[in-house]
């Protein structure tokens, strides 16, 4: 689900940057008044994340808009398919136009890539997750996506996880003593992942009672021998590295996760297009 109260404030901060004092093209042509209807419609195949977004995008604007979708979210559509009927204020839909459709198309792109990957490494147990690497201010809105298309989050910031990564072992001096003050730290309901780059730290790492074990940029083979030499002591995910070509190869390992920032990062949006019936008054 998503959070209500930052979506609300996400859409305001971004509907501001684009309408800033007034929508001068709109305001100049459509009279105040009058109302319009809609059609919002994949341009290619693809999954669709985000029609709640694109609605509160609209009814931000004018509260009576009405948005019906046409079809699911998570849904595989195919090129040309109707995804949602919009009908109301005119001025409302032309200037909300842009801004829905921008969220629209990224969280959709974002979906149908992971989608994508989930479909190649089905029959396996390892699950594709997220990473950090997401546009700053709309990790609400991509992690949300990935979920839509099939994958899991992984944290969702700083606050809400332990990954001990490489420069926070070199500041404690070594993988035992960073796990050693993390649960310090930490509730004792709340796991500890650590970032390791050998095997020789997949071993200090199980040592040292770590619950997750992230193998970072290692070849099919040693991660094969990472999975051999936890066998279920940690759950272990692969890392960096990892593309459409040998994600297949990487999931025949046994790992438990695979972490991409591409999912997020370099997913390409779906193209998506609105059109416009005619012009009605009130």
């Amino acid at each position: 689900m998503l959070n209500v109260i930052l979506l609300e404030e996400l859409i305001d901060r971004v509907l501001k940057e684009d309408i800033g004092t007034g929508d001068i093209t709109t305001n100049s042509i459509v009279p105040p008044g009058h109302t319009t209807i809609g059609f919002i419609r994949a341009k290619e195949p693809g999954v669709v994340a985000g029609l709640p977004v694109a609605q509160a995008v609209f009814r931000r604007l004018s509260p009576g808009i009405s948005f019906q979708q046409r079809v699911r979210e998570g849904e595989r559509v195919q090129a040309g398919q109707l995804l949602a009927r919009v009908e109301g204020d005119a001025r409302a839909i032309l200037s909300g136009e842009r801004v829905a459709l921008n969220f629209l198309q990224r969280m959709s792109g974002i979906a149908t890539y992971t989608a994508r990957l989930v479909d190649l490494i089905r029959g396996y147990k390892a699950k594709i997750v997220d990473t950090r690497k997401t546009t700053p201010g709309l990790r609400l809105l991509e992690k949300y996506a990935v979920r839509v298309g099939g994958g899991q989050n992984h944290r969702f910031g700083l606050f809400d996880a332990v990954l001990i990564k490489d420069n926070h072992i070199k500041i404690a001096g070594s993988i035992t003593r960073a796990v050693e003050l993390a649960r310090a730290s930490i509730p004792h309901t709340m796991k500890v992942e650590v970032e390791v780059e050998d095997l020789a730290g997949v071993e200090e790492a199980l040592a040292a009672g770590a619950d997750v074990i992230m193998l970072d940029n290692m070849d099919v083979q040693t991660i094969a021998r990472a999975v051999e030499m936890a066998a279920g002591r940690a759950l272990l995910e692969a890392s960096g590295g990892i593309t459409e070509q040998n994600i297949v190869e990487v999931a025949k390992t046994g790992v438990d996760f695979i972490s991409l920032g591409a999912l997020t990062h370099s997913a390409r949006a779906l193209d998506i297009s609105l059109d416009v019936g005619e012009l009605k008054p009130l």
